[in-house]
């Protein structure tokens, strides 16, 4: 009798405390923001509306389309001047396919690269003066020294598309390390023609804190010349301890870079366990890495202090935890009126495209869109027939078009 006396109340609390984090877990599903999976974290937001903003959906009908299946492993995607799309294939080379999606043409010529882990062929960048010299830009791992690094090259397209040629490597982004991982290496052209280029910190403890350090490229936003040189106007030219093709720093793997139609330059970047960022890139400025951020390390620890804030950095405009894995990103200017400079985001580990609605760069909004296709999205394309594009890591090209 004893032991049936304790064990009722035990069982009527176990069941009430059950009952609790059920209705928790339900008011996070109804909150109204797109995320609905705990925090890994308890750190609290800088500012409202800087992370789990109010979910929107979009009104105007759409279709979505697979184009082709059978891309491989791409990572990168533009439209040439003609319509087709030029993707790179991670694993050393790019494609040449057609309008349609169905034609598939490769192309070859371009230097060995290190395609272990994260590394490979990644993005690519038409020179804006491509209709006059056939010329890209393009990033990536390339094994040099006793390691690799996110190299930059250029080369010209022959005239039937299937090889490059007068291929140069213009900027190395030193130092080289054995490593697989975190090489960031998005390409964008600014409106005077610099390249803006996205570095990685390359993960391990060991280089995290080259992303603080000034001396380096890790970690980095550069800004160089069609040459590779530092670009006019850069913040820290002349200035000691400071390499001068840098931008900004203290990012850690931004697989995302796009300039909106205003002309600012953004950075989506991975954070380790919570703490993905939108971060508005200025001139000069420090956007924190490795010594604040809103995720933890995968060990469940905290990382370094365990601060989100510190004088001297940039807050991100907005996070994400849990995580969605930002890659490839774009704004978009389409058919859809309601997506008009929108931000839309490649996920990979959330399996989904993003769409961020903002207003005077601030986030309002938030949808994730495709998840039923539970597909890790590499890339995405503002193109240039006012459709969205994206590419996969399995291997499939989609496009989302106006009913």
């Amino acid at each position: 009798m004893k032991l049936n006396n304790y064990y009722i109340p035990a069982l009527s609390i176990f069941m009430f405390l059950c009952s609790c984090k059920q209705t928790t877990a339900q008011q996070k599903q109804n909150d109204g923001s797109a995320e609905t999976h705990e925090p890994n974290s308890d750190y609290k937001p800088a500012f409202e509306g800087q992370t789990r903003i109010a979910a929107v959906k979009t009104t105007t009908p759409y279709k979505v389309e697979i184009l082709n299946k059978d891309l491989g492993k791409p990572w990168g995607i533009i439209n040439l001047p003609d319509g087709k799309f030029l993707i790179t294939e991670k694993s050393g080379f790019m494609n040449v396919v057609s309008v349609d999606g169905k034609q598939i043409s490769k192309m070859e010529g371009f230097p060995k690269v290190d395609d272990k882990g994260q590394g490979g062929m990644l993005d690519v960048a038409l020179d804006p003066d491509f209709k006059s010299n056939n010329m890209i830009y393009f990033s990536f791992s390339e094994p040099f020294g006793e390691g690799n690094l996110t190299s930059v090259a250029k080369g010209k397209l022959s005239s039937d598309m299937k090889s490059v040629t007068h291929v140069k490597v213009i900027f190395r982004a030193t130092p080289s390390y054995r490593g697989d991982k975190h090489y960031g290496s998005r390409l964008a052209f600014d409106k005077d023609g610099n390249l803006f280029v996205s570095t990685g910190e390359r993960s391990d403890k060991e280089t995290r804190v080259y992303a603080q350090k000034t001396d380096n490229y890790l970690g980095k936003i550069l800004r160089i010349t069609k040459d590779g040189k530092p670009a006019p106007g850069n913040p820290f030219i002349g200035k000691a301890g400071f390499k001068p093709e840098i931008y900004a720093y203290g990012v850690r793997n931004p697989q995302g870079m796009a300039i909106d139609p205003m002309g600012n330059l953004w950075d989506i970047e991975m954070g380790p366990k919570g703490g993905d960022e939108i971060n508005l890139i200025k001139p000069g400025k420090n956007y924190g890495w490795g010594d604040v951020t809103y995720g933890i390390e995968y060990s469940g620890e905290k990382v370094g202090a365990g601060i989100t804030q510190k004088a001297g950095t940039e807050q991100p405009v907005y996070y994400w935890d849990p995580v969605v894995s930002p890659s490839g990103v774009t704004f978009y200017t389409g058919n859809i009126e309601e997506w008009k400079n929108n931000l839309f985001i490649g996920c990979l580990s959330g399996e989904h495209i993003n769409r961020i609605v903002m207003k005077d760069n601030k986030v309002v909004g938030e949808e994730r869109l495709l998840l039923d296709q539970k597909e890790r999205f590499r890339d995405v394309l503002n193109g240039m027939d006012g459709n969205l594009y994206g590419i996969t890591d399995s291997g499939k090209l989609y496009k989302i078009s106006k009913k």
